[in-house]
């Protein structure tokens, strides 16, 4: 049962996003002309310390920007809605799911923008690929869920930002240890602590979300 609600509700996901495809075109054009700035910015005198850095803060403000409106842009019809023909859960599970899919688009896309203009600087592709996969589930977790309690508070977004900000720094600070050693070398040994941290932290954020979330959902 859980599963058919999660699947209905990630193909009306879909269906929405190909209905409103300016706001997917407008995270796309974010994206590029965020990296095409930062091209002009450092043309080729840049490090791979700084390659590094810049990549990962572009991918979190296209991130929040992407899944804030997980919730925000809901109004409380369509919430009403939901709440008529399906479990808290398998709505929390399936906003964290497409927001899954939306991140690890953008996250490659962004890699080959990159790679396209600011040169290549991995070493390690495998690696930094899977740092790619766990950094957007993470995100899509944590924000999703951040999300669902800025929409009840008058669908604020600056609120969103001020919750987000202390989960994501270590997400994050993790992500850019893990790429960074991608940046610099093929060897995967030392890693795995960070890897194993970053799969707790996931799971950990979507474990709150299935239980907190019905609560959330209804007040």
């Amino acid at each position: 049962m859980l599963y058919r609600e999660i699947k209905f509700l990630v193909g009306k996901e879909v269906m929405l996003e190909l209905k409103q495809k300016y706001v997917l075109n407008g995270i796309l054009l974010y994206l590029v002309s965020t990296v095409f700035v930062t091209y002009l910015a450092f043309e080729d005198a840049i490090t791979a310390e700084t390659w590094n850095s810049l990549f990962w803060i572009i991918l979190l403000f296209v991130a929040v920007n992407g899944i804030s409106k997980s919730f925000l842009q809901e109004n409380a019809a369509r919430h009403l809605y939901y709440y008529t023909i399906a479990s808290p859960q398998a709505i929390v599970l399936a906003k964290i799911l497409y927001n899954l899919f939306l991140m690890a688009i953008l996250s490659v896309l962004a890699f080959g923008f990159f790679l396209l203009l600011m040169g290549n600087q991995v070493v390690n592709i495998p690696l930094f690929l899977v740092t790619l996969l766990l950094g957007s589930l993470g995100l899509s977790s944590v924000l999703t869920m951040v999300a669902a309690i800025a929409s009840r508070a008058s669908h604020n977004f600056s609120l969103m930002a001020i919750l987000s900000f202390p989960i994501i720094l270590p997400l994050l600070a993790t992500l850019m240890k893990v790429s960074r050693a991608a940046l610099s070398s093929m060897d995967w040994s030392g890693l795995s602590g960070f890897l194993i941290l970053l799969l707790t932290i996931n799971g950990a954020v979507i474990a709150l979300a299935y239980l907190l979330f019905p609560y959330l959902w209804k007040d």
